[in-house]
């Protein structure tokens, strides 16, 4: 362990009970295999394509920059704070307990309902490799076992997570290209001018509220970065390796997603079938007609390993979280959650929860029509509004006085920078929750702002009640210098 790490977490008042046995490539690979770009890509390829047509695919442009800023903000912070759990311990520094409090409750559910997404994304390919119709009960199923796998890898323990993101990470980046390439090469029946054309995806208005909707696809892709934040205090040097991990999860991630789509796209046969509704599963379809029966499930085989992975580094960013969370007596049940298990460098029972919730998440989706693209929906909302909490919080803090002083920073750029990641934040929300489907009723139209607006509720609701950001004397809004609290 270097000296420079450990005294940093003692300055900020911890002691870390994990094991630093995550090498550079494998906090890397952790951020990698959650950001997925194999995961995100097939999920929502049908989806997007069918809002918005070919012209999606430049969402992944947009999400990228706009989270790159993010991300760049992410750095400042984990460089100054490498604490384990991420984004609630910056809150908890930049402005206060109760903001913190918030900022870890929304991220923390967001976070298990995106492992729920992610399994059940993954459910279709699991039943289909086994040879079973992928029915909602087949589909239900498979994505449980999906999460049984990955708690049982995170169990095994920081190394085992390590070696198992590495794999991860090196079989999706090898899959990806290997199958972009031979569409390309073999299967292509479309120029790049398709990327151009909507194909009349946008009916008889505009095509930017068709490009917005679809854009889920990118929204969905660019997170996942942070998860090397949450494994501060299991890295060497965090403050330099992590903000250099999460820049590249956005560069490496960013332009695998980019040419799995656009390999998809140029070999899809009939954009029209798509956009109708006539071809509802042009993934499918796509890789049956390029490989053959057999080939095929060699790919979803593959594919597969990317959808594990990501569970994998969901439920770890996700365990972190709570742990951090927990240990400062911030929740429900913190005596059992802050629990460590010292052979195996895990929390086990914050572990638990990141497998129990997802399970009992997917369980509940048999209940709704389009489960998935609800899912998706409030997933994402859930991970942006965390997010945009911490930047929120540190543009106050910049504004108050706050110098980031960690090994990476930003300088003078770090004020423009800031403002910038807040304003794609809250445009990218706002596109989120836009209501698009005027013949559904209300409930159905608003569900995405619905559930975002019930999540906050309760955890409202619950911090008035429980005041559970009273229970820690852990220090909090020490960012801002004394004498601007002081002035105010």
């Amino acid at each position: 362990m270097t000296a420079t790490a450990e005294d940093r977490l003692k300055d900020l008042g911890y002691t870390s009970e994990f094991k630093r046995d995550m090498s550079p490539w494998a906090n890397f690979s952790l951020g990698f295999t959650y950001l997925s770009p194999v995961v995100s890509t097939y999920t929502l390829f049908g989806v997007a394509l069918a809002l918005g047509g070919p012209p999606m695919i430049w969402s992944f442009v947009v999400a990228g920059v706009g989270q790159f800023l993010v991300a760049l903000i992410f750095g400042e912070l984990v460089a100054q704070y490498p604490v384990a759990g991420g984004v609630y311990p910056w809150a908890r520094r930049l402005w206060g307990k109760r903001w913190a409090w918030m900022t870890g409750w929304v991220y923390m559910i967001a976070l298990l309902v995106t492992i729920a997404s992610v399994s059940y994304g993954a459910g279709p390919y699991l039943a289909t490799l086994l040879g079973y119709t992928a029915t909602v009960g087949n589909t239900v199923l498979c994505a449980i076992a999906i999460v049984v796998v990955s708690t049982l890898i995170n169990y095994a323990g920081t190394k085992v997570l390590s070696w198992a993101a590495i794999f991860g990470f090196a079989a999706e980046i090898v899959g990806a290209l290997v199958v972009g390439i031979w569409l390309l090469v073999d299967n292509r029946v479309h120029g790049l001018g398709v990327l151009f054309d909507s194909f009349g995806a946008e009916g008889s208005g505009s095509y930017l509220p068709a490009f917005f909707a679809a854009g889920i696809i990118g929204l969905y892709q660019y997170y996942g970065f942070e998860a090397c934040g949450d494994t501060a205090e299991e890295v060497k040097d965090p403050g330099r390796v992590i903000p250099k991990a999460m820049r590249r999860t956005i560069y490496i991630g960013g332009a695998a997603a980019t040419f799995a789509c656009l390999s998809l796209l140029l070999a899809v046969p009939d954009f029209g079938k798509v956009i109708s509704g006539e071809d509802a599963d042009p993934v499918t379809n796509v890789l049956t007609n390029a490989f053959g029966p057999v080939g095929y499930k060699i790919v979803i085989g593959v594919v597969l390993i990317s959808f594990l992975s990501c569970t994998m580094s969901l439920q770890a960013a996700a365990s972190r979280l709570t742990y951090s969370y927990a240990r400062d007596k911030m929740i429900f049940g913190h005596g059992a959650l802050a629990k460590f298990n010292p052979k195996r460098h895990i929390p086990p029972y914050a572990l638990a929860l990141a497998g129990v919730i997802p399970v009992v998440i997917v369980l509940a989706s048999m209940l709704s029509t389009n489960a998935l693209d609800k899912i998706v929906s409030f997933a994402t909302l859930g991970i942006y509004l965390g997010f945009q909490m911490v930047v929120f919080a540190a543009l106050r803090a910049r504004l108050k006085g706050w110098t980031p002083s960690g090994e990476f920073t930003l300088g003078r750029w770090g004020l423009i920078v800031n403002v910038l990641a807040l304003a794609y934040g809250v445009a990218a929300m706002v596109n989120m929750v836009w209501p698009r489907t005027p013949d559904a009723p209300w409930y159905d139209n608003y569900v995405v702002i619905l559930s975002g607006a019930l999540v906050v509720g309760i955890g409202l609701v619950y911090m008035l009640i429980a005041k559970p950001f009273g229970h820690s004397d852990a220090a909090a809004g020490d960012a801002v210098p004394v004498s601007a609290l002081q002035a105010k």
